[in-house]
């Protein structure tokens, strides 16, 4: 049976070994320079594009929102049923699939609308809340179920005996859920949806740092005060806004059978659409494996493989930081500070953020995840550690030695946990940054969009699936090899990550 350390010892070797076989060079830029331009910037961000600022940022949340309640819906209805096959392959098929590509996707069909944006963070959603709900199904005391007659129906036993225990880990786990979904809606900008992102695209293209220093600045402070403004009760005033917010926005006319277009013909292999020829399919098959699937799921295991290990790196070096004992008041404010704003900060346009300073290659992206995921992981694991410094010996010891040697052996099996957990993740972020031009799978993807291929971007999308299932696999398949608080299905972790939003463990 794999230990903890072995697992850990052999990710950091895989991940050294990948070093050598990736592209981090700084495709000539000076990126001193282009960092002393953009700190200028950011030092004196210009609140003056307060009206486009504004309408960016209610769209972003009014996004968030929608998609959210609707992703979670559809998740709520799924759960109790997620042991079928064809259930739980529906959800496994809805969130190995990015946002971002949805969004490419629908956008073939529905066009530049709301509808779009808000599918786009439903769709992979649903199969999350399904997953997670049916996991958190499975955590309730079994009691109150075994005493029901033995003919009571799956949906009665879910209503009567099992939902009411797992309402508050539902509710908890729905408001992470949220943030996330802030942050995917931000990023939904950058393929043209009025959020954030768009308006961060367009500032950072005419060379206005000052007001993309005002956006992330809002941007942060959105996420910050999460707590604030979105409480239980006013839950159905903000779907009703969501619903106004959203219908106000014009969408361009598509053509009329869109979607039965989409459905017959574009995303038919080319060989294939006047009839059966195994012949001329393999020799569009085979070329499309050779020159795009294979180098795209090459170029994605690399990047993910080293974020990894960096995310590893940052969740070790930062968790520290925000427990007192270690550094001080004033060190654990200024802890605190760093984590939310790297981990408010979706990837994706920390990944853009690094673009300009490094330029195109696989260093921004590898930047970029692991330094966000490091520290989702470092503050739950310094939330860990505040929590123990109370149940230690009087005489244990302060600073860098009750870090070292008190804190993180203790924090050790969770630490390999999350990581474990964010590895298919980080994954999946890993192959949307080939829209950023990294060589990823998102790149063949974005390319085959753009020339309106779409058989062979629909092709591309399931290798992206395959891959992540196959990680989220051996992710569980280790989880499930190791001794320790978080087991094979990695319930733990949803309720770490519910706590992530200040939220009582449940």
């Amino acid at each position: 049976m794999p230990t903890r350390l072995r697992i850990v010892a052999l990710f950091a070797l895989a991940g050294l070994l990948a070093l050598p076989l990736a592209d981090l060079t700084l495709a000539g830029h000076d990126p001193w320079e282009a960092l002393a331009r953009m700190g200028a910037g950011f030092l004196r961000p210009d609140f003056g594009a307060v009206d486009q600022i504004g309408r960016a940022l209610a769209s972003t949340v009014f996004f968030a929102i929608a998609g959210v309640a609707l992703g979670g819906a559809a998740g709520f209805v799924m759960a109790p049923f997620l042991h079928l096959r064809g259930v739980r392959g529906l959800a496994i098929a809805l969130r190995s699939v990015h946002e971002l590509f949805w969004a490419l996707l629908l956008l073939q069909v529905l066009g530049l609308g709301p509808l779009t944006g808000v599918l786009a963070i439903a769709l992979p959603y649903a199969g999350i809340f399904a997953k997670v709900f049916a996991e958190q199904i499975e955590e309730v005391d079994p009691r109150p179920a075994q005493i029901l007659p033995p003919r009571t129906g799956v949906l009665s036993r879910f209503v009567f005996a099992q939902l009411p225990l797992a309402a508050g880990a539902m509710q908890s786990y729905t408001l992470y859920r949220l943030e996330c979904g802030l942050r995917s809606s931000a990023v939904l900008g950058f393929v043209g949806l009025p959020t954030l992102g768009f308006q961060l695209d367009s500032f950072f293209r005419m060379g206005d740092y000052g007001a993309a220093s005002a956006i992330l600045i809002c941007y942060v402070a959105l996420i910050a005060s999460l707590r604030l403004w979105m409480r239980r009760r006013l839950v159905p005033v903000w779907i009703a806004a969501a619903v106004v917010w959203l219908a106000l926005i014009p969408t361009p006319p598509m053509g009329q059978g869109a979607l039965w277009r989409f459905l017959s013909h574009d995303v038919i292999p080319a060989p294939l659409r006047d009839g059966w020829d195994a012949g001329a399919f393999a020799d569009w098959l085979g070329p499309l494996l050779v020159q795009q699937v294979l180098p795209g799921l090459w170029a994605t295991l690399l990047v993910a493989q080293i974020a990894l290990v960096l995310t590893g790196l940052v969740a070790l070096a930062s968790f520290g930081l925000i427990v007192r004992r270690v550094t001080g008041r004033v060190g654990q404010a200024l802890g605190h500070l760093g984590l939310v704003i790297l981990r408010s900060l979706p990837d994706y346009m920390l990944a853009y953020l690094f673009l300009q300073i490094f330029g195109p290659s696989m260093l921004p992206a590898i930047l970029a995840l692991g330094l966000h995921n490091g520290a989702i992981i470092g503050h739950l694991l310094g939330r860990e550690g505040e929590a123990l410094v109370p149940r230690l010996r009087a005489d244990a010891p302060r600073g860098t030695m009750l870090w070292l040697w008190e804190l993180l052996p203790r924090l050790f099996g969770a630490f390999v946990a999350l990581c474990l957990y964010r590895w298919e993740i980080i994954l999946r972020e890993t192959a949307v940054m080939g829209l950023l031009g990294v060589a990823t799978l998102g790149f063949y993807i974005d390319g085959a969009m753009s020339e309106l291929r779409l058989d062979r971007a629909v092709l591309l999308l399931l290798g992206a699936g395959a891959l992540t299932v196959a990680v989220d696999a051996a992710s569980r398949h280790l989880r499930a090899r190791t001794d320790g608080r978080a087991r094979a299905t990695g319930r733990g972790t949803a309720q770490a990550l519910a706590q992530d939003v200040g939220l009582r463990r449940t």
